[in-house]
């Protein structure tokens, strides 16, 4: 039988076929336990000769008004979902929850706005779940325009009626820099994520770039470094800010800017851990002693951080919790609501009291 034969072939010419009822071929394709073993194997018999598939799931699951899959959209590459450790991370909460709960998982992404807002569209999903990372706002937009249930995960906005769920960044970055502060450092640099919109490279910046952005993390986080370092009378106008990518050839760039002088910092605060550690490698291949010379606080919490040399002080946020409890709230379909979870300061060997 052709191809076009095939695809033609509908569920009402195998009961013609079979000589038996439309019903009866569509409970031996979605309730088998129903039907006689021997009419369930006449009816696949003639199913196979005709190029009949079984029902369309797609539209079966339409019908019942429910899909049982999540969406998860962010409006980075789909790589991103397996390179970033943050979002493996999370990704991992929302794979057991869903698991679980038995349902299946989507990933959304797109190169470009057009091609987010098709995907969007059309993705298959009871709703979504937004790493707004970047352009969350557009992120919302676009799920809203679904009208289906969604929840962002760290994004900064004052509407109450977006379902957000994340960490307080301004309380991480205090918590790194009093650690620091309390050992007796004074001289400091940070390494930011991205700061800049649509800006893909790394750089110098100033605090009224930070104070611009439009990422919430990166900004929050300084905010948090600075006020610490204010209220310990350390002039932040001198502390280096670098914008990098989260990737190792920014993280070195900014630190061959940072120590091209001979009056290098003593602590780095870096705001993911995935950077941190690229940091804490560029550090070790120049001889510069961690926590020695230079202490190094990263964020996040990520598994590598542990098994590091020396292992990685940071800020540890409930990455695989944030990802569960997602997941609850799009299968509740629960009333809006904005939880913000709490961080841990996990001192290792990264950190130590600055040389005398």
């Amino acid at each position: 039988m052709s191809d076009a034969a095939e695809k033609a072939a509908k569920l009402s010419d195998v009961a013609r076929a079979a000589g038996v009822s439309q019903g009866t071929v569509s409970n031996v394709f979605s309730r088998p336990q129903v039907v006689r073993p021997e009419v369930r194997e006449h009816v696949h018999e003639v199913a196979r000769r005709l190029g009949y598939r079984g029902p369309d799931p797609k539209g079966r699951l339409l019908r019942a008004g429910k899909v049982n899959a999540i969406g998860i959209a962010t409006q980075e590459r789909l790589p991103h979902f397996f390179a970033d450790p943050y979002t493996r991370g999370v990704m991992e909460g929302i794979s057991e929850a869903a698991d679980a709960a038995g349902a299946g998982i989507s990933l959304v992404s797109a190169a470009n706005d057009e091609a987010l807002a098709w995907n969007i569209q059309s993705a298959l999903v009871d709703g979504f779940v937004l790493f707004c990372i970047e352009g969350g706002e557009r992120l919302v937009r676009l799920t809203r325009e679904r009208q289906l249930p969604f929840v962002a995960l760290a994004l900064s906005d004052d509407d109450a009626t977006v379902a957000t769920i994340g960490v307080d960044n301004l309380a991480g970055g205090r918590l790194a820099a009093e650690h620091l502060v309390s050992l007796g450092h004074r001289k400091f640099a940070v390494l930011t994520l991205p700061v800049r919109a649509n800006h893909k490279e790394s750089g110098p910046i100033t605090s009224q770039d930070v104070e611009a952005s439009v990422y919430s993390t990166s900004r929050d986080r300084v905010r948090g470094y600075f006020e610490v370092l204010g209220k310990a009378g350390i002039d932040t106008s001198t502390v280096p800010l670098y914008e990098t990518q989260n990737d190792e050839r920014t993280v070195r760039a900014a630190l061959q800017s940072i120590f091209r002088d001979g009056d290098p910092p003593t602590a780095l605060l870096v705001q993911s851990d995935h950077a941190a550690l690229f940091a804490i490698d560029w550090l070790k291949e120049r001889g510069i002693d961690v926590p020695g010379d230079v202490s190094v606080v990263g964020f996040d919490g990520i598994d590598e951080a542990e098994f590091s040399d020396p292992k990685l002080t940071t800020i540890a946020q409930p990455m695989r919790e944030i990802g569960r409890r997602a997941v609850a709230a799009i299968l509740k379909t629960s009333p809006p609501s904005r939880q913000t979870l709490p961080l841990e300061l996990i001192v290792r060997g990264s950190t130590a009291k600055p040389r005398a």
